[in-house]
């Protein structure tokens, strides 16, 4: 059993920055990838970038390429996702994920935080 946990979230003005951090636990833990997605109001959970764990490469949904970052540090089983230049529409729960398919289909993916909330608004 893995567990996931969020961090980071919070209100910032357009054009601000944010950092989420996530925290993975469980002596099971040996994803093949592991994910941010997020979920805005009265939408479906949708991809924001994946990081590759054994190499580290990288994926980004076209809408946040550019502004956002996913890193990690292996040894604190930890990635995070920095968030540059934010825009109102970046507005969602944020959720990690780990999964032994590195996809961006939300279905590929069997272990989730409980989201952490992040809002722009002037």
């Amino acid at each position: 059993q893995v567990q996931l946990v969020e961090s980071g979230g919070g209100l910032v003005q357009p054009g601000g920055s944010l950092r989420l951090s996530c925290a993975a636990s469980g002596r099971t833990f040996s994803p093949r990838a592991m994910g941010w997605f997020r979920q805005a109001p009265g939408k479906e959970r949708e991809f924001v970038g994946i990081i590759r764990w054994g190499g580290g490469s990288t994926s980004y949904a076209e809408s946040v390429k550019g502004r956002f970052t996913i890193s990690r540090n292996s040894d604190k089983n930890t990635i995070y996702l920095q968030m540059n230049s934010l825009k109102p529409e970046d507005t969602a729960v944020y959720y990690c994920a780990a999964g032994r398919l590195a996809t961006m289909a939300v279905g590929d993916y069997d272990s989730w935080g409980q989201g952490t909330q992040v809002t722009v608004s002037s």
